[in-house]
Order: structure tokens, then C-alpha cells, then sequence
């Protein structure tokens, strides 16, 4: 992603700690990764549990990049990001690229929810050599760190998260805000406009989580992805001549792997010793679901099954252990994944829903189940579904139409709650659209005119990632 110029924000920085929002808390400059310029982090306490105001506390790292203009509009943009478990600190990068059109006349706040990021991240230690684990191995490792946590895992839910967010809003010393909500901060989103309506002005929800949406049933969101995946190859002369039996392939590797695990020799990217690792359905079928994510990644795919089809395994097997080559420091929150998923998902995923969700699917109930089989280690009680009520204020809604675990269905139905709601669906993306393309303009001019019809035409001119078809790169 592109970083902002030193010397431009050099120049305006004074000038934009000058004019931000007073606040309750002073602050203090700072510097983290993913900005090049200071910012400003403040600390606010919040309660842990609502219900206990006078009992233990949480300290919320919220970092704020003020408006560079002189006369910034008093209302922010908030940004909530995914998982859950991503923290706002966490997609710092996307402040110059994607919200810098929008810093120009607002303060950006980037929030780091409770047990996110800086604000008391509840992970389990990563090691070298995890991605090589079998999966009981990995499942004892995960129930031993989720036994070994001392916080009160009940805690941590949506609702509070929403709450906090208006702690954050008053001791920053804001009106009315905006909220820019990505995945499942788009459902967080979605909790404080409704909790809080007079405090929204508008909202941006990128990749839109439905509020009836089961996080895990992922299923036939899934296999129409990569449905969507082979037919794009099947029409492209290039990876049709190239991968001829893609289908086939696909359908072959899912039936073997069915049968037990694969052992696979690969060399160790770190120490370069031979190692024997094994590749299961249920590694298989994630790595294929988290590559779909990114229509870049997904023109990968093709290659990907053709080579382990052939027996080589490795180009499959380096794609499958990028997740762990991320730095500790970064990445989901896994105890908060789950503390979340575990009160408000898993006690909605029924026998039915679940045989519905994966009729047809490469994603199979028991790859489907896997995670929650770790609920009863977590010991969250159930969060009562609660039916939507609208939201009045004004919103844009974004989607890509390759996007496999929040398509614009699911965008659809979040907007039969929103009557103000404007829906762009835009053709070759994934999941993620603001910072692509024409995008970041875009959520500019819908925050100063949120009631007017937004012209979103050049999102069309987002291509069509091309294929990899052989190890030395792309076709030409």
C-alpha cells in the first residue's frame, strides 16, 4: 500500500493537532507501524462489565489522525475492523491509501475493540514450527491456552464493544460520528446504530455481515465463489488451456484427502532441513477458503490445485503456512475470535442450518465444526439472538461479487433494515473494496453528501486479476 509523503505531513501536522477534537484525556504523539507520520494515542478506561460500572476496567487504545485541513468537520470517521479480533492499530496502513481523501476535512480514529490489538489482545503464544502441527496437536495446544486464560471471557461481546464505542466517542469529545465498518466491524457497526442512533451520522460498511448472518456458515457463500473461480478459468483462454480439468482435479484432491492425510516432503523456508509434514481435508478446504478472499490471490488458485493434483505439493503447502509467517505483534486475536463467535455464533449454527449451509459445498460440516468443537474450552453463555430493528441514518454499502464469506446477498439483507441504505456491488473484487480503485474518493464524497445518490460507474474499471499459470509468473 502506498504511504503517505514525509514532508507533506511534516508540513500539516501542527497545524491538524491544532484544530482535532478536544479531549478528555490529552494523548500522547506516537509513532506505529503502518503510518509514517505521528499520530495521536489516547487511552480510555472503560468497564469490563456494564452491569458492574464500579468494578474492573479495560484500557482501550484508540489512535487519531487528525483532519488536515484547518476546518475539519466536527464529525470523525471511526474505523472498526474485522475477525473478529482485528484491531483498528492493526489496519493502520489503510490511513494514507484508503481514508486519506477523507482526512482531509475529518479526524480518522482507529479503535483497537476490547481484547484487540493494544488494547489487552487475548491470542495464544505462536511458535515456530505451530503451522507443522497435526491437527490434535494443534487442537490440545489451543485447549491448553484457552484453559490458561485469566480474563472473563463473557465478557467480550459485540454489545460491549458497542458500548465502548461511545465511551470513545465522549472522551474524545465528539458529536455525532461517522462509522466505517469492514467485515465484522461492519456488524459492530451496525450494534452501535443501533444502540446509540443519535449519536450516527452515516455509515460506511464495507463487506457487509447480515445481522442474522452465522459467521461460520460459510459454506454456500463459499462453493459459489469458487464456482464463480473455475468459470472465470473455464472463459479464459489462457487457464483453460493450461488447467483443461480444473473441476475434475479439485473434485479429485478434496475425495483423497477424505481418506486420511497426506504426508508431504518439503524443506523449512527458515532452516532450510528437510521436513515430512501432512496435509489434511481440513487444512486443505481453509487454505482454498482463505485464498478465495482476494481475487489476486484466487487467480493463484488454479496453479495451485494443478501442482498438488501432479503431486507437488509445495507451491500449495508455502500458500497454506503464510498465515504463520505473520509477526505475533499482528493477525487475529484468537481468544477473541472465539469469545466472540462462541456466545453469538456457534449456539446459532442447528444441525439444520449447517446441513443446509454445506449442501453442495467443498466446505464439509466437520471443517465447518472443527473450531467450534473449541467452545466448551472457551465457556461463554449464549448471547440471545436479538431481531433487527432499522437504522435511520443514512449508509453505503459495499460488496464484491467474488467475495466468499459476505457476497452482496448478505448486503441485501442488512439493507432491508436500512431505509437510507445505498448498495454498490462492484464486479471483480473479493472481500474488501473501499481500497480499491476509485473507492477511497468515493467514501469522501458519500460522507459530505450522504444524502445525495453516489456515482460509483468507476468502480467498474477495477480488472480482472490475470492467472498464474507456471511457476515464473503470470501469463503475459
Amino acid at each position: 500500500m502506498n504511504l503517505p509523503c514525509f514532508t507533506l505531513l511534516a508540513l500539516t501536522l501542527s497545524a491538524a493537532l491544532a484544530h482535532a477534537a478536544p479531549v478528555s484525556e490529552a494523548g500522547r504523539s506516537c509513532h506505529l507501524p503502518g503510518s509514517e507520520d505521528a499520530l495521536r494515542c489516547v487511552t480510555v478506561t472503560v468497564p469490563l462489565d456494564y452491569a458492574q460500572p464500579g468494578g474492573a476496567t479495560l484500557a482501550l487504545h484508540v489512535t487519531v489522525a487528525p483532519a488536515f485541513r484547518d476546518a475539519a468537520r466536527p464529525d470523525p470517521l471511526f474505523i472498526l475492523a474485522g475477525g473478529p479480533g482485528e484491531a483498528g492499530s492493526d489496519v493502520l496502513p489503510l490511513l494514507a491509501a484508503t481514508f486519506g481523501k477523507t482526512r482531509a476535512t475529518r479526524d480518522i480514529v482507529f479503535i483497537d475493540q476490547r481484547g484487540t490489538g493494544l488494547s489487552g489482545k487475548l491470542d495464544c503464544e505462536r511458535r515456530d514450527g505451530d503451522e507443522l502441527l497435526g491437527e490434535a496437536e494443534a487442537e490440545r495446544a489451543a485447549r491448553a491456552c484457552l484453559g490458561a486464560q485469566k480474563q472473563p471471557l463473557a465478557a467480550y461481546t459485540t454489545a460491549n464493544a458497542a458500548r465502548d464505542l461511545d465511551r470513545v466517542r465522549l472522551a474524545l469529545g465528539y458529536g455525532k460520528v461517522n462509522l466505517w465498518g469492514g467485515s465484522y466491524g461492519t456488524r459492530l457497526a451496525q450494534a452501535y446504530a443501533r444502540a446509540f442512533p443519535a449519536q450516527v451520522r452515516a455509515l460506511i460498511l464495507d463487506s457487509v455481515a447480515a445481522p442474522e448472518q452465522v459467521i461460520p456458515a460459510g459454506g454456500r457463500d463459499a462453493q459459489a465463489a469458487l464456482d464463480g473461480l473455475f468459470s472465470l478459468c473455464a472463459a479464459n483462454a489462457g487457464c483453460a488451456k493450461a488447467f483443461p480439468e480444473l473441476r475434475a482435479e479439485f473434485a479429485g484432491l478434496v475425495e483423497r484427502l477424505g481418506r486420511g492425510p497426506i504426508e508431504i516432503n518439503i524443506v523449512n523456508p527458515r532452516t532450510a532441513e528437510p521436513l515430512r509434514v501432512q496435509m489434511s481435508s481440513n487444512r486443505f478446504l481453509g487454505t482454498v477458503h482463505s485464498i478465495l478472499y482476494s481475487p489476486l490471490d484466487s487467480s493463484r488458485l488454479p496453479f495451485l490445485i494443478h501442482s498438488a493434483y501432479q503431486g507437488r505439493w509445495q507451491p500449495f503447502m508455502a500458500r497454506s503456512n503464510l498465515a504463520s509467517d505473520i509477526s505475533v505483534d499482528g493477525g487475529l486475536g484468537f481468544v477473541l475470535h472465539l469469545a466472540v463467535t462462541c456466545a453469538e455464533d456457534y449456539p446459532r449454527l442447528t444441525p439444520d442450518l449447517l446441513a443446509e449451509d454445506t449442501r453442495g459445498s467443498f466446505l464439509t460440516a466437520a471443517a465447518i465444526r472443527q473450531r467450534a468443537d473449541l467452545c466448551t474450552a472457551v465457556k461463554v453463555p449464549a448471547v440471545p439472538y436479538a431481531a433487527p430493528t432499522p437504522i435511520a441514518a443514512p449508509a453505503l454499502l459495499l460488496s464484491g461479487a467474488l467475495d466468499p464469506v459476505t457476497p452482496p446477498r448478505r448486503a441485501e439483507a442488512a439493507a432491508r433494515h436500512m431505509p437510507r441504505a445505498q448498495h454498490v456491488v462492484v464486479a471483480n473484487v473479493g472481500h474488501g473494496v473501499s481500497q480499491l480503485g476509485c473507492a477511497p474518493r468515493l467514501l469522501r464524497a458519500f460522507l459530505d453528501r450522504p444524502e445525495q445518490p453516489l456515482d460509483a460507474q468507476c468502480l467498474k474499471e477495477i480488472p480482472a486479476p490475470t492467472f498464474l499459470l507456471r511457476s515464473a509468473g503470470p501469463q503475459p
